[in-house]
Order: structure tokens, then sequence, then C-alpha cells
């Protein structure tokens, strides 16, 4: 699959730099930068999702510490 995306000229530089130094690919490293950030994107988008499911059911959240003494920890 083929993408298109605008970098800055900061981004561009130093990405330029990065793979004339190493001899790989520009998309070498925005596909390594894509899997690196991948996984924690999605998993704030769930987290996100599970937020805003606690919150649409009413439920009531409460400070570690009141939780802890609670549970005797």
């Amino acid at each position: 699959m083929t993408i298109s995306i605008r970098l800055t000229l900061d981004e561009e530089e130093r990405l330029e730099k990065l793979s004339q130094r190493t001899g790989r690919s520009k998309s070498f490293y925005v596909r390594a930068a894509l899997r690196a950030h991948l996984t924690d994107l999605e998993d704030a988008f769930v987290a996100d999702e599970a937020v805003d499911a606690f919150e649409a059911a009413d439920r009531r959240s409460r400070p570690l510490s009141e939780l802890k003494a609670e549970s005797d920890l």
C-alpha cells in the first residue's frame, strides 16, 4: 500500500540525514516509526473507548489512595 504524508521541513531534513548516514531508505525509517508507535496509538484508542463506556454507564471513579485504604493495602 502506498500512502502520502506531509512532513515539516525539520522532519524531512532529519529523515534525509538519517537515511544518508545509515544507507537505509527513508521508507524503511517511516515504517520502523509506524511499527514502533502503532501499538501505543491503538492502546490509547482502546483506553479512551473504555473511559467513555465507564462514564456512559454512570460509574464513579475514585482516587487510588481511596482504593488502597479500602483494600487495606
